[in-house]
């Protein structure tokens, strides 16, 4: 789980330590510093795995929703569509990790190395693709309303395509420390799944990179883009009044606003364990980031249940499918669909161009 869960804050710091593996049985001569988290532990196994299996059961809901209704009524033919279907792709990614790591913060790692490493890189790959996603989709609307003639005749499902396997393939190459370097190894008190096998040290500059590659490439230059674009979105329609389009654009904005929400403490957090594990004091046991790192970094997971909630009950559209699928197993609510469905036929003479 992204090199931070609740075994980390049973962490030994060795202080030049020759030939170090990282495994628990190797012999060092110099001094060893053991900072006791038990406090820690017991909080995480007490709260996380109630948490993580409610999560995984609302994403897994939420986001079989959105798919339901991509298949019986969208189709992959718009730009729009394909990048909402990554990201659906991108939180069940995500979700399915956390049943595994459920387990692991009740007792011990009982899956072994493989699914150790496969789970290990769950959290980073859908995570990165996630944030990716947010920000193509909100880079697509930025053009589509901003460069509207322009992006005409570049918007077509091969750049959609294309975009995607980029995405997918970048996401995948920053994830590849937590498939190299997480393995098991035995606690003392249980079987862990975390990075090890290699020097300290060496562990200790990979575990800075995470951080900061995180903070860096998927929080902040992101947060950029995103302002960036919806600066330039708002102005455009304040002077044109595209009402039409603009429910489209709040929709997304929306989904990222809360996005950024969901993550900003987390990486504010990680951001500040960077800084102390890079000028700190190696020897300090304090629990504070520890447990601002529980909470924070559990609110961001909220956002994989969120997001589909957002995708079905916010757009006018997806409004109209749900009624749709709810109206066949409650009749009453077929005389709102036929309102809805006469609705969007007036939205969409008035606006012929848009995807969403």
């Amino acid at each position: 789980m992204d090199n931070y869960d609740a075994y980390d804050f049973l962490e030994i710091f060795f202080s030049n330590a020759s030939n170090d593996t990282g495994y628990s049985g190797t012999v060092v001569d110099d001094e060893v510093i053991l900072c006791k988290k038990s406090d820690v532990v017991q909080f995480g196994a007490a709260f996380l795995p109630t948490f993580y299996y409610a999560n995984f059961l609302m994403s897994l809901v939420g986001n079989a929703l959105v798919l339901c209704i991509i298949y019986k009524y969208e189709k992959l033919s718009t730009v729009t569509n394909i990048f909402l279907l990554n990201l659906v792709i991108s939180d069940l990614i995500f979700a399915s990790s956390l049943p595994f790591w459920a387990v692991y913060h009740k007792s011990e790692w009982i899956f072994g190395r493989g699914l150790c490493k496969l789970v290990g890189s769950c959290y980073s790959i859908g995570f990165n693709s996630s944030i990716l996603f947010l920000t193509l989709m909100t880079f697509d609307r930025y053009l589509a309303v901003v460069h509207a003639i322009t992006a005409a005749k570049r918007r077509r499902v091969t750049y959609a395509f294309m975009s995607s396997i980029v995405v997918w393939v970048f996401s995948i190459l920053a994830s590849i420390k937590d498939i190299v370097f997480h393995d098991v190894m035995d606690g003392g008190e249980g079987l862990l799944c975390e990075m090890t096998g290699y020097h300290q040290k060496f562990l200790t500059k990979w575990e800075l990179f995470g951080y900061y590659q995180q903070f860096f490439l998927f929080f902040l230059i992101p947060l950029v883009i995103v302002l960036h674009c919806y600066t330039r979105i708002t102005i455009r329609i304040m002077f044109t009044r595209m009402r039409e389009k603009c429910r489209a654009v709040k929709l997304i904005f929306v989904i990222v606003f809360t996005f950024f929400i969901c993550w900003t403490p987390y990486n504010i957090v990680i951001l500040l364990k960077a800084i102390k594990t890079s000028f700190g004091d190696q020897n300090d046991c304090s629990n504070t980031l520890d447990y601002a790192l529980y909470v924070t970094r559990n609110f961001a997971y909220l956002y994989c249940c969120i997001s589909p909630v957002f995708y079905t009950f916010l757009g006018k559209k997806f409004q109209n499918h749900f009624l749709k699928l709810l109206s066949k197993h409650i009749p009453c609510l077929k005389i709102n669909v036929a309102l809805l469905s006469t609705t969007s036929k007036t939205t969409s003479i008035r606006s012929p161009n848009t995807d969403s």
